[in-house]
């Protein structure tokens, strides 16, 4: 079911902070280091520009996001740009109503918009739809960030606390996510880039 709340942010005569028209820098590099390959999903895709990011270098690519306006438009980026991906309507804390299996899963700024009981819920879903051995690659706002505006902040802690059961925290590096506008006050923002694994062997 399409949330209004997220429908709203697409709507606005300006884009949403986080639509930079383009991959975030982090991303790029994953993909250009062969990371983002097989059966890939974006969860809370956007307007799907790392789904095809990773369709561009050969994934079989999947978008998934509440809102129906940005799926809409993820799908018309995809024709205008001749790539192939897949991009449904569906919740993120609902991956497995997709009834798929990912290699990889990318999270560019979703888990940080959770509570704590819905980031629990969130780290199950995940873990529905990732193949063990499996990789996600999540970023989300950092702690590192100055002040109180934007989302919430996550700590390296809060990380390794919400993947402690079923997944390995291979890493977690410093990173920033590129902003629309300067909301922040600042064309970036402080983020951590964590990849952790599904348990078990693939």
């Amino acid at each position: 079911m399409t949330t209004p709340s997220w429908d709203d942010a697409y709507a606005r005569g300006m884009p949403a902070p986080w639509d930079i028209g383009r991959p975030q820098p982090a991303f790029v590099r994953l993909a250009e280091q062969g990371l983002l390959s097989g059966k890939v999903l974006d969860s809370g895709c956007g307007t799907g520009e790392q789904t095809l990011l990773a369709a561009a270098h050969g994934a079989d690519a999947v978008g998934v996001d509440v809102s129906g306006l940005a799926i809409r438009r993820a799908k018309d980026k995809a024709a205008e740009r001749g790539l192939v991906a897949r991009f449904e309507v569906g919740d993120a804390l609902r991956l497995a109503d997709l009834g798929l299996t990912f290699d990889a899963i990318i999270d560019s700024g979703v888990f940080h918009v959770f509570d704590d009981e819905n980031r629990a819920r969130y780290v199950t879903s995940l873990a529905s739809v990732l193949r063990p051995g499996g990789r996600c690659y999540l970023m989300c706002f950092s702690d590192r960030q100055p002040g109180t505006s934007g989302p919430r902040r996550v700590s390296q802690d809060e990380l390794r606390a919400a993947f402690s059961h079923g997944w390995t925290v291979v890493s977690i590096e410093a990173a920033a996510f590129e902003l629309s506008r300067p909301g922040l006050g600042m064309p970036f923002a402080q983020a951590w880039l964590a990849v952790l694994e599904r348990a078990g062997q693939g």
